[in-house]
């Protein structure tokens, strides 16, 4: 039998200790790396030449969707299997297009982790059947490329000038991409309108 090399990427180091364990205990797997951050994947995978890594999506540096799609570049034989406390319809539909293979809840039981690493290595694609039809329900994101950046500056609360610097636009561009992401997503205001993104993953 084979060992299924993994690599794990999750910034809570007990969650991340509590998989590795696991999955350690499966016969034909084996962790052979750990690491806390998004930017610390590709570094990882370069090292340790895992034949699946399992992402968490929100993590520091790169989440995990970008940290996903950095590694499908920089090694696009690994297997990326999307492990995530938050079941949002747009972070699956998002990362099913930067190129993971599987999507699968935190709460899913140990056996049935298992068995998604085991079949994403044999080159299946893994989806949570729940998300995958909230997914199919909530549709693509109504946001522009643009709306989503401003919106992501302006998560934290900062002034228009602030979100303007940090985006390089002039205010009044910032103000436009607001209020049609305030329009689209039917908020009243702009923080709203962030919250409304993030519960459907759309950030």
């Amino acid at each position: 039998m084979s060992t299924i090399r993994l690599l794990l990427a999750d910034d809570q180091a007990l969650v991340r200790g509590a998989l590795a364990a696991l999955l350690d205990l499966e016969p034909d797997l084996s962790v052979v790396a750990e690491v806390g951050s998004g930017d610390a994947v590709v570094p990882a995978a370069r090292e340790h030449r895992p034949d699946v890594a399992l992402l968490d999506v929100e993590m520091p540096g790169l989440d995990g969707i970008e940290a996903t799609r950095a590694l499908k570049q920089a090694m696009p034989a690994t297997r990326v299997l999307i492990v995530t406390t938050f079941g949002r319809p747009g972070f699956l539909r998002r990362a099913l297009q930067a190129g993971a293979d599987g999507f699968v809840v935190k709460d899913t039981p140990a056996r049935q982790l298992a068995d998604a690493v085991r079949r994403v290595q044999a080159g299946l694609r893994v989806v949570d059947p729940a998300l995958a039809a909230d997914s199919l329900v909530a549709g693509e994101s109504p946001l522009t490329g643009r709306e989503t950046e401003v919106l992501r500056a302006a998560r934290d609360g900062a002034s228009v000038v602030t979100v303007a610097g940090r985006l390089f636009l002039s205010a009044g561009t910032v103000r436009n991409h607001l209020s049609a992401a305030i329009g689209k997503t039917g908020a009243a205001n702009r923080a709203e309108a962030v919250r409304i993104a993030e519960e459907h993953g759309w950030l």
